[in-house]
């Protein structure tokens, strides 16, 4: 019988339900424009609102942070993550790479079953477009294409799709501002789909290459224009 081995010296392990549920309020305010790009997270005042200590506030913005939507600043508390147009242009350089692979694989893999699955999710965008809720549609967007990285089969592929969500949704949400009418953030990717269904790869690459290069151009755009305006958590 093995003896057991030395003890690493690794900290407890705590489960605390109470800082993913921070982390989740605090990201949902983020992506619902509650806290706007350059914002200050008030510790002091998040934990008011919540009727909590700021303990759990500090380790859900230290989460935040690993995850690229909060920066913390020396002596100044932590604050929404700003983008500029080099992360932008980083963020599209990854995410085309991911999502050219991805629908080329979705294509050769494509099922009755996951076909509908994209095409019920498209009449949700076209339903949340004509209700205006920018938020929402931003979210569904992202689904959308989630998807598509899902049925590539590629179990490494979607944890690297995820792996860049937390900022990818930011962008997306930007994306929304694009458009005067939500319509045709909606309607852009039909002609994605359907290259999906057709299963052409130079189709696909072209439509992605299309979708998302529009996107990267807009977006950078967007956020070069827009100027940074620190704001505190009310």
């Amino acid at each position: 019988m093995r003896g057991m081995s030395e003890p690493f010296g690794l900290p407890e392990v705590v489960e605390n339900d109470l800082v993913r549920q921070v982390a989740r309020s605090l990201t949902d305010a983020i992506l619902g424009g509650q806290l706007r790009s350059g914002a200050k997270v008030s510790e002091a005042a998040v934990a008011r609102e919540l009727g909590i200590s700021r303990a759990p506030v500090r380790e859900a913005a230290r989460l935040l942070e690993s995850q690229g939507l909060l920066r913390a600043s020396p002596r100044r508390g932590f604050f929404v993550r700003e983008f500029a147009a080099n992360d932008v242009d980083e963020l599209y350089d990854l995410r085309i790479c991911v999502e050219r692979h991805a629908a080329v694989a979705a294509s050769r893999r494509l099922t009755d079953e996951t076909r509908s699955a994209l095409r019920r999710q498209l009449a949700l965008m076209d339903t949340l477009a004509r209700q205006d809720d920018p938020a929402t549609i931003a979210e569904a967007d992202y689904q959308f294409h989630r998807m598509i990285c899902e049925a590539a089969g590629n179990g490494r592929l979607l944890r690297l799709f995820d792996g860049l969500a937390s900022e990818l949704r930011i962008v997306i949400g930007l994306v929304g501002r694009l458009y005067d009418d939500p319509m045709k953030l909606a309607r852009s990717h039909v002609q994605l789909l359907e290259a999906i269904e057709a299963g052409q790869p130079d189709r696909i690459l072209g439509e992605v290459d299309h979708h998302i290069g529009v996107a990267r151009r807009e977006v950078g755009l967007l956020v070069t224009s827009l100027s940074p305006a620190t704001q505190e958590v009310p």
